[in-house]
């Protein structure tokens, strides 16, 4: 028995392999934003002109504005999640703390309804990342930005609760972001949001 063939009895005698497998095996990449009628009225975006019923059946791309409504690990785990504005490049409001040399802020202000029946308790910026046209993604990163109040580290909803902020991302000054992901429970649900920007 090869050295390789020993190493994956050895993972499987000892039950990882199949954990592993467990783990990865519902993840999904959501872009499909709800309806404009899934939305409760006080949750809806400003005045938008109706859009024809031909292009509501059309399925498009989540975009800044749209709603995603994601599970979490545990049964009646859910968020609605809005990605109400997106400002790039973002000005720090601290003049002690700016993005590295060679680097910009974006700041992307998230809504979260927990339309769940379960209390929601995160920190929603473990969970959240952006990417630019080339693929690279980058992480959420702590600066506070002139667009407005910074989301809580931890935030706590009852079911119908809501919280509204700022996440702050640092990315290559040349690069294009074009993407915005956001998964439950500080990234590891298996369900995970994404919307097209810029």
């Amino acid at each position: 028995m090869n050295r390789a063939a020993k190493t994956v009895a050895a993972l499987l005698l000892a039950g990882l392999l199949p954990l592993t497998a467990a783990c990865n095996s519902g993840s999904e990449v959501t872009t499909t934003p709800n309806k404009k009628s899934d939305i409760k009225a006080d949750d809806k975006p400003a005045k938008k002109p109706a859009e024809k019923p031909a292009k509501e059946a059309a399925k498009k791309d989540a975009k800044t504005g749209d709603t995603i409504t994601l599970k979490g690990m545990e049964d009646g785990s859910q968020l609605d999640v809005t990605v109400v504005k997106v400002v790039d490049p973002a000005k720090s409001s601290d003049d002690f703390i700016t993005p590295e040399s060679g680097k910009r802020w974006i700041g992307v202000q998230f809504k979260l309804v927990n339309s769940g029946t379960k209390a929601y308790n995160d920190s929603p910026s473990n969970g959240a990342q952006v990417a630019d046209a080339e693929g690279q993604q980058f992480q959420s990163t702590f600066g506070e930005i002139t667009a407005g109040p910074s989301m809580s580290s931890s935030v706590k909803l009852t079911p119908g609760g809501k919280a509204l902020g700022w996440i702050v991302f640092e990315a290559p000054t040349k690069s294009k972001v074009t993407q915005v992901q956001f998964a439950m429970d500080s990234g590891f649900s298996d369900q995970t949001g994404q919307w097209s920007i810029g």
